[in-house]
């Protein structure tokens, strides 16, 4: 179970996220919807460690997270897929993924082998590719990269920032494909996403973020809720 409290970041002075309460099941997928500049990102880099949360609670099972470094954080089942996807400059296809294996403590290089094997099983693009660099991907392939990357690691909670900008419809589908892949697998998903017709085909609930604040909460099914949704939202 995740459970956030509270929850405020700055920038600085800054006051980014101003009180969020959320909460989400293993095997769910919570759409977070909003113009931009809302706080969206902010909300998903303070959960991952990347911004330091200013008050309120940060729970994984419990287990607090607001005071772990980044690091601590991946290793306590936390995924991150950042909208720029982070692809590490001069590593290939397979290095990138090794550094997905530092998620789970205590792996064997056997193991290791294994999940690698099963990426490329699953992504035939990246197994044809693993030993180019990373950065020489194409857009849809560099994603299929920052998400497999965190595939591999197996983790519990998965946060996923504007996964379909700049790429083809083609590649759109195989995102969100995977997106349902990580939800059957058990793990809880918060999607940033602008694309609100693929979101809520995935997504069990959403919140709208404005100004840092949730200032509705729906039913990803409900005709009257996604209605709501798309009032808040347009510009």
């Amino acid at each position: 179970m995740l459970d956030i409290s509270g929850l405020h970041s700055h920038y600085g002075r800054s006051h980014i996220i101003q009180g969020i309460d959320l909460s989400a099941g293993p095997g769910e997928v919570i759409g977070i919807f909003g113009r931009n500049g809302v706080g969206k990102t902010t909300l998903l880099k303070t959960i991952a460690g990347w911004v330091k949360p200013s008050h309120g609670a940060i729970r994984l099972d419990g287990k607090p997270l607001g005071d772990l470094t980044p690091d601590q954080i991946c290793h306590a089942g936390v995924g991150f897929v950042p909208e720029d996807r982070r692809i590490f400059p001069g590593l290939t296809v397979e290095e990138n993924l090794s550094l997905g294996l530092l998620q789970v403590k205590g792996r064997s290089s056997r193991d290791g082998k294994r999940a690698v094997e099963g990426i490329y099983d699953r992504f035939h693009r990246l197994g044809e590719r693993r030993h180019q660099l990373g950065t020489t991907l194409s857009g849809g392939e560099q994603q299929m990269l920052a998400m497999a990357r965190v595939m591999v690691g197996k983790p519990r909670l998965v946060l996923i920032d504007e996964p379909s900008e700049g790429l083809a419809p083609m590649i759109v589908a195989e995102v969100f494909a995977i997106v349902r892949e990580l939800r059957d697998r058990g793990a809880i998903i918060l999607l940033v996403e602008q694309n609100v017709h693929e979101a809520l085909s995935v997504a069990d609930r959403f919140h709208v973020v404005e100004r840092g604040q949730i200032v509705f909460s729906g039913e990803a099914e409900d005709p009257a809720d996604r209605e709501r949704l798309q009032q808040l939202i347009a510009v």
